[in-house]
C-alpha cells in the first residue's frame, strides 16, 4: 500500500516527531565542557588582560600582590597547549623586575610573585629566576615568626596575620621548596600555615575569617563575617601547598582533613546559581553573584577531583555550576565582570568590576577542569 507524503509527514507530526528544515538547521549548541572551548574562553579572558596592560599598563607594581596572583593562572594557563606565549610574557615580566619582589622583605603580598619565579625556574632552569627570593626565603624561614598574630603594630608587615596570606606567601615557599629540593621551606610555610589558622578558622563555621577584627563583627542577618574572596584564597593557597607537599609529610594529613572539611562547607554555600555571595553567610545582603571567590573556589574543587581527593558524583556539578557562571561573566571580547574590588571584607559587584586577580583565579579553574575533562569527557 503507497501513502503520499504528505500523510506521512501528519503521521509523524502527530507522534511528536519534529522533522528538520533543509538547509536552515541550527547547530547543535558547543558544550562550554568541550577542551577546546575551555582553552578557547580561558585565551580570550587572558589576551583581553594582556591587552589591557598593553594598553592602560599595569594599575599597580608589577611585583605587587594584585598582579602576581594573576601570573598564577597565566602559568597555569601556559603549561597547557597552546600556551608558550603566556609564559614568554611572565619571563619578560620577571626580566623587567631583575627576578626580584616587593620591597617589604616579610609582607606575603610583596612575595606572592615568589611562587611564579619559582615555576618558571622549574621549567627553565636559569638560576638568575630564583636568586634573590632564594635570599628572601631564606630571611623568611631564619626569623623568630613568634608574634602575635593580633592586628596591631603593622604585624601583617612581618606575620600571615590575614587569611589572603595564606595563598600569597605558603605557596611560594612550597614551590620554591620544590624547584630547589631544600624541604626547610616547605616546612616553614606549613608551620606558619598553621598558626595563621590556628588563630584565623572558626572549627564551628569551618570558614576562615579575614583577620583579627572581624571576630566579633556580624552581617546585617546576624551571622559571622566570613568574606568570599578571603575564603578563596585560603583554599586555593591550600590546594597549592598540597600540590608541592609530599605524600609522607607529616603535615599532609592535616592539610587534607583540613582541606575536605572546607570543600564541604563551601559546597553547601553556593548558590543555586552557580556562585557564591561576597558574604558566605549572609548572601541575601550582597545578592549578586562575584567572581573571584567563585573562580578560587573552582579552582580548589576541580583540583580535588583531578587529585582524587574529592568524590565526583558529589563534587563535580558543583564545578560545573561554577565553571557555568564563570562564563556568564565573560563578554564577547574576553572581559571579566563581576570581579570585587579591592578590599578586605564582602561588598557590592557589577558586571563592570573587574580585577586582574579574578582573571588569575578563572584562568586556575580553567586550567584544571581542562585536565579533568580531558580525562573524563563522559561527563559533559
Amino acid at each position: 500500500m503507497k501513502f503520499k507524503l504528505k500523510h506521512v509527514i501528519i503521521v509523524l507530526l502527530v507522534s511528536g516527531f519534529t522533522l528538520p528544515v533543509l538547509g536552515n538547521d541550527p547547530a547543535p549548541p558547543v558544550s562550554i565542557f568541550r577542551p577546546s572551548e575551555i582553552l578557547n574562553i580561558m585565551h580570550r579572558v587572558a589576551d583581553w588582560q594582556l591587552d589591557s596592560w598593553k594598553t592602560k599598563g599595569f594599575s599597580y607594581g608589577k611585583t605587587d600582590w594584585i598582579h602576581a596572583s594573576c601570573y598564577t593562572g597565566l602559568y597555569a594557563m601556559g603549561s597547557l597547549e597552546g600556551g608558550e606565549k603566556y609564559l614568554r610574557v611572565l619571563v619578560d615580566i620577571g626580566e623587567d623586575m631583575n627576578w626580584n619582589t616587593g620591597r617589604r622583605r616579610f609582607y606575603a603580598d610583596d612575595y606572592c610573585i615568589g611562587q611564579t619565579y619559582a615555576q618558571l625556574y622549574g621549567r627553565y632552569g636559569e638560576e638568575k629566576m630564583i636568586e634573590p627570593f632564594t635570599r628572601q626565603a631564606d630571611s623568611i624561614i631564619g626569623k623568630p615568626n613568634k608574634e602575635s598574630l593580633s592586628w596591631k603594630n603593622d604585624i601583617q608587615y612581618r606575620e600571615w596575620a590575614w587569611c589572603d596570606a595564606l595563598f600569597m606567601g605558603p605557596p611560594a615557599l612550597a614551590y620554591l621548596s620544590t624547584v630547589t629540593g631544600k624541604s626547610e621551606y616547605l616546612n616553614t610555610a606549613s608551620t606558619l600555615w598553621w598558626k595563621t589558622t590556628d588563630f584565623l578558622y572558626d572549627p564551628e563555621e569551618h570558614l576562615f575569617f579575614r583577620d583579627e577584627r572581624y571576630f566579633d563583627k556580624r552581617e546585617k542577618n546576624g551571622a559571622k563575617i566570613f568574606w568570599s574572596r578571603g575564603n578563596g584564597w585560603v583554599v586555593g593557597g591550600m590546594v597549592r601547598v598540597l600540590e608541592n607537599m609530599p605524600s609522607d609529610h607529616p603535615d599532609r594529613p592535616k592539610f587534607e582533613m583540613l582541606y575536605k572539611t572546607m570543600m564541604k562547607r563551601l559546597a553547601d554555600l553556593q548558590q543555586p546559581d552557580g556562585s557564591w555571595r561576597t558574604s558566605l553567610l549572609d548572601p541575601e545582603s550582597f545578592p549578586v553573584k562575584e567572581m573571584s571567590g567563585t573562580g578560587f573556589f573552582c579552582y580548589a574543587f576541580a583540583w580535588g577531583l583531578n587529585h582524587g581527593m574529592l568524590d565526583k558524583d558529589t563534587y563535580f556539578p558543583v564545578v560545573a555550576k561554577a565553571w557555568k557562571v564563570l562564563n556568564s561573566a565573560v563578554t564577547k571580547d574576553g572581559k571579566l565582570g563581576y570581579v570585587q574590588p579591592v578590599g578586605a571584607s564582602p561588598a557590592q559587584v557589577n558586571a563592570d568590576s573587574t580585577e586582574v586577580y579574578g582573571v588569575g583565579a578563572f584562568l586556575l579553574a580553567g586550567s584544571e577542569l581542562y585536565r579533568y575533562m580531558k580525562e573524563h569527557p563522559q561527563d559533559k
